[in-house]
This record gives structure tokens, sequence and C-alpha cells, in this order.
């Protein structure tokens, strides 16, 4: 089976072209398998590229290096895109830029744009907001969680949630740094206030126009990038009032821009994907 390795800001994918049949090619337990560092490809998921649904182009599905499977992936999806242009243009149907993929995802229609300077832009759509849409039982269902108090680890931490197709908890920090990721992620991500888990945000407001950012991902653990989860910070941002409506969110492989627009109430995020190497695998 052949594949291609993508990054996003060192956030990795195993990139597969299933646009054959609507089902992925591969198992969870295979997934895993190929995700292993040591003795498989090595990535943070699995990404497979399915016929579009609804009158959609493609459809995305993906697995977690632990076999779990998210609502969609921001890096990923970057990825995606630049994979479905490196396919049509094998199938001599090249595409024009700036060009927009629609595409079909478990958290609905997302459209990524290739840019002539090769970013990617992706409409991430309207953030979700509302405890039962996280989901999380921090406040009442059709309550926000904002700057809400959460025990994790013996400390009190000031949470906001957001969900922008998948959950995230974010947590304003002093020094991101600081944190130990490794011990705090997973009593986040299995926290008894986070029924489908939680991907965790720790956020440091340098400027109210530029955020650093770690992240601990449910079913993938430290990554280098979440996508998603830098729409879901600088949500958090605004609804604390600490930072603008665009800023630069600075991720350990990277920075990426995000924009919640106030016109339309809906969040772009634009930045890199590259291709790491294509091979074989059985």
């Amino acid at each position: 089976m052949e594949f291609s390795k993508y990054h996003g800001l060192g956030n990795d994918f195993i990139l597969v072209d299933n646009r054959h049949q609507p089902a992925p090619v591969l198992s969870p337990e295979q997934a895993v398998t190929w995700c292993d560092r040591h003795f498989g490809i090595g990535a943070d998921g699995v990404i497979f590229a399915l016929p579009g649904q609804g009158g959609t182009d493609y459809t995305m599905r993906i697995y977690n290096s632990d076999g779990s499977e998210p609502e969609m992936c921001g890096n990923g999806i970057r990825c995606m895109a630049k994979f479905l242009e490196t396919l049509e243009s094998t199938d001599g149907r090249a595409p024009q830029v700036p060009h927009t993929y629609r595409i079909h995802t478990l958290a609905g229609l997302i459209s990524p744009t290739l840019q002539p300077d090769g970013q990617v832009t992706v409409d991430m759509g309207p953030p979700h907001l509302l405890a039962q849409e996280i989901p999380t039982t921090l406040a009442a269902a059709g309550e926000k969680v904002v700057d809400l108090p959460l025990e994790v680890a013996g400390q009190t931490w000031q949470v906001t949630c957001v969900s922008m197709g998948n959950p995230h908890c974010i947590t304003f920090v002093e020094d991101v740094e600081a944190i130990a990721l490794s011990t705090l992620g997973p009593k986040f991500e299995h926290h008894g206030a986070f029924p489908q888990r939680i991907n965790t945000e720790f956020i440091q407001v340098v400027r109210p126009d530029y955020l650093k950012m770690r992240v601990w991902e449910r079913g993938a653990g430290i990554t280098l990038a979440c996508g998603t989860g830098a729409c879901a910070s600088l949500v958090a941002g605004v609804l604390n009032g600490v930072c603008d409506r665009a800023a630069t969110v600075e991720l350990p492989g990277g920075p990426l821009h995000i924009e919640w627009r106030a016109a339309d109430n809906r969040v772009y995020m634009t930045g890199p994907a590259e291709v790491v190497f294509s091979g074989s695998a059985t």
C-alpha cells in the first residue's frame, strides 16, 4: 500500500489515497502499528482521503496514534489539502491556485484553501461554546464554560472550554515552558468532567496579538502543533479579554495565524503543510 507522510509544524501524519472506496483501508489497530516511531513509519495519526459525501469533494477520516478516531484535525486537514493537490496533479488535473476544497469530516464541512505562497487557509467554521457542545459537566448544558475552576493534580486551574468540532480545555499560565505537560496532560484528558476526553492547551499571552501554546492532544499525547487547539485557544483568549481577534499562535513546531472574525463568527487558520516522504508498506 502506498502512502505519503506530511507534517504541519511538526504535527505529522501518514496520508493514504482512499478515494476508491468509502471506508478506511486500514483498521485502527493497523494504524497504531503504522504510527509507531520505532517499529512503524511513525506519525501522530493516519489520514484517509475518501470519496466525498453530500456534494463535498472528498471525505477525511483520521485515526490517532492510539487507534481512536477524532472528529477532525486542523493540521491534518491542511496536510490533506496538499496531498489532494498532488493526487490531482498526478491524475492530470492540477487545481488552479488559490483553490478551495470542500471536505466532509465527522465535525461537518471544512474548507481548506491552497494559497499561492504554499500556505493553506482553513475555514474552521464557528466555535461551539456551550457545555453540552464540548461536552463537559463543568457548567449547565446551555451555559458557556469561561474562566471556571477545575481541580487537576491537586491544583485549581481556571479553564475555558471550546469545541472546534472536537473538544478543547484551555488554561492561561505565566510560563508554558514550566508546565509538566507529560504529567498534567493525561490527567486533564481523562478528567471526569469530560465524558469524551479532552484536548488541553496551556497558553501564555505574550501580547494581545501573540500567544505561546503547548498542547496535550486527546489520543496522541504531546504533539508539536494542534490546529484546532490553536483556534480554540484564540477564541478562549477573546472570551477572557486577553487577546485580539487575530493573532499569531506560536507552537513548538512553529506559528499559525488565527482569526475569529466578528462579521461571520467563523475561525480561520493559516499555516504550512509539507511533504516529508512517500513510500509503500505492507
